[in-house]
């Protein structure tokens, strides 16, 4: 998913600024939501008596898969070209970052469905699934797309030319629609936890503000991905 053909790679203090600003955010939103499911949730396991432990692996992955991992990856084409070299280093560098976040994802998934399946619990019957779903088999024909187009084998100059824009929008559209997708995982567990008849989490309790919060960073690092990748050379504009 390579938003790098609408503009060229942002320079200067303020771009290294924005990235700076994407990495703080990646780090505290992957500490919070580990925090979440390790202190507050009981740990990550794939197998326990504890199923919840098994749900747990869920967060984690997908946070870090497609949201940190696929931020990376999109800004790998941000840096300043400096030889062509670099260039097909950063190609690779963000063919390979988008895999390893289809290949946590994967995982992310199989736990959730492996916690469902012992749990009892039936698969699919939320907005939060189904878009979870969708943003998956998005960004995996994303990935197989970029590959066969832009890797190997490789589809013609002219080709790759005018299929650079549309990759990168789509991009953009699946990168929003994971971070959609992690708010409405969030707000879907906390309803559950703060909703059933045990009342396992106090609506104004640490582990809710915990939550939102994380959310809050999510959605952060989000907009500040997209910041990061944007142009904002005003010399590239008439003002007439």
């Amino acid at each position: 998913m390579k938003p790098a053909g609408l503009s060229p790679a942002p320079t200067g203090r303020a771009a290294g600024a924005r990235t700076l600003a994407v990495h703080l955010l990646a780090a505290a939103a992957t500490a919070l939501v580990l925090l979440w499911c390790i202190g507050f949730r009981g740990g990550l396991a794939f197998r326990s008596s504890n199923k919840q432990q098994i749900f747990n692996i869920h967060p984690p992955l997908m946070l870090i898969g497609f949201i940190v991992i696929g931020g990376e990856a999109i800004l790998a084409y941000r840096v300043p070209l400096r030889s062509a070299a670099s260039r097909d280093a950063r190609k690779k560098a963000h063919m390979a970052l988008h895999g390893a976040a289809l290949a946590l994802a994967s995982v992310g998934i199989y736990a959730v469905f492996k916690y469902h399946a012992e749990a009892d619990i039936p698969n699919l019957y939320s907005l939060h699934a189904w878009l979870g779903i969708a943003t998956f088999a998005l960004y995996a024909a994303q990935w197989l797309a970029g590959f066969l187009a832009f890797f190997f084998p490789g589809a013609k100059p002219e080709t790759r030319r005018s299929a650079v824009p549309w990759h990168a929008v789509l991009g953009f559209v699946v990168f929003a629609l994971a971070v959609g997708t992690a708010q409405l995982g969030f707000l879907e567990k906390m309803t559950f936890l703060q909703a059933s008849p045990l009342r396992l989490v106090a609506k104004y309790g640490a582990e809710a503000l915990l939550v939102n919060f994380t959310a809050i960073v999510v959605l952060l690092l989000g907009v500040a991905v997209v910041l990061a990748t944007v142009d904002f050379d005003a010399s590239r504009y008439d003002a007439e």
